[in-house]
């Protein structure tokens, strides 16, 4: 088991997906998603440009990892896929990649998509190269609402690039920290909205 912590960077409820009783990460974080395995922990922190530096936006325990198409398939997730004339939550879908039947990837107009609805590639190829989708029914989304870190636990925001993992065998005692710290607070809940409601739907072009 290990503890996967990075900065998020822009908090739509789109990566990771906290709705309707589930926490999904399918898209971005491809190389944190690859190397996620059931039982791990992911832990998003407020960016150090943003008011919610050193505070915590959303955790979650992986349950379950499926494919792409699995999870595309899944009649769990069918209301994951984004309805784009619907409500923010569900204009910002993450179930959005599925394999036509030549086997090319395809992507549902989306938060990753252009404004037409064309497919993004850099999104896609970024999306996909990670391969796996976590599934976490344990997971804590405060968003808007983020938590100050305790003084134990402030190395978790210490992100420059990418995300960082803490391994069970390298520093069991910190997760275990960290676990106990996270069970004050309710789970599989929405705590706070993302903080990115505020603003309406926007797109994300993949490079900003």
């Amino acid at each position: 088991m290990k503890l996967s912590h990075y900065i998020v960077k822009r908090d739509y409820g789109f990566a990771p997906n906290p709705f309707y009783g589930v926490c999904t990460l399918a898209t971005c974080k491809s190389k944190l998603r690859k190397r996620a395995e059931v039982g791990d922990w992911v832990v998003g922190i407020g960016s150090a440009s943003s008011l919610y530096k050193g505070k915590i936006i959303c955790a979650m325990q992986v349950d379950e990892i499926l494919t792409f198409d699995q999870y595309w398939n899944d009649d769990r997730f069918q209301m994951k896929k984004p309805v784009m004339n619907g409500s923010l939550q569900q204009k910002y879908g993450d179930n959005i990649y599925y394999t036509d039947e030549d086997g090319k990837i395809e992507q549902l107009d989306s938060h990753h998509s252009y404004v037409n609805g064309e497919p993004n590639m850099h999104n896609l190829n970024r999306d996909t190269g990670g391969e796996k989708v976590l599934i976490s029914n344990k997971f804590w989304y405060f968003g808007k609402n983020a938590v100050k870190l305790p003084s134990n636990l402030e190395r978790l925001a210490n992100v420059r690039m990418n995300y960082k993992n803490i391994n069970e065998n390298e520093d069991k005692a910190f997760i275990d920290e960290f676990v106990n710290w996270i069970q004050q607070f309710d789970n599989n809940q929405l705590i706070g909205y993302p903080e990115k409601f505020i603003s309406g739907f926007e797109r994300y072009d993949g490079i900003s």
